[in-house]
């Protein structure tokens, strides 16, 4: 559904040193960075629609305490596993330790982080 995201970060290295860890987690390799931007994934072209792009911006106004909430797809359960330990390693807080979540499915395995900047992100693997 979603062709790509912006997440509002008050500092883009400190923001870069965290998603580098829990985007290598899943797969996703860092495609660029200067002063005020970061990218991840790749952008979709008419070539490739089904692509998916992540980008951090330094912006004063950054989101973190609101209801924003962003789920990256994890091709395992390692990778949710991975995600949660390296985002932690990388200077995230737990908000949801990996594990199945039946009330949303039967295989439904997730792990939730606060991302430095406040921001409420999940890895989420939909495959046994």
């Amino acid at each position: 559904m979603l062709d790509h995201v912006s997440i509002g970060v008050a500092d883009i290295a400190r923001a870069a040193a965290f998603y580098d860890r829990v985007m290598a987690a899943l797969g996703i390799a860092k495609v660029g960075q200067d002063a005020d931007w970061a990218g991840y994934g790749l952008r979709c072209d008419p070539g490739h629609p089904d692509r998916s792009y992540l980008s951090l911006r330094r912006s004063d106004r950054t989101l973190a305490g609101s209801a924003v909430h962003y789920a990256f797809k994890a091709p395992t359960r390692a990778a949710v596993d991975a995600f949660w330990r390296d985002g932690l390693a990388a200077g995230g807080t737990d908000d949801g330790l990996p594990g199945l979540r039946a009330h949303y499915h039967p295989r439904y395995y997730a792990a939730f982080l606060i991302d430095p900047d406040g921001n409420r992100i999940e890895a989420v693997c939909h495959t046994a």
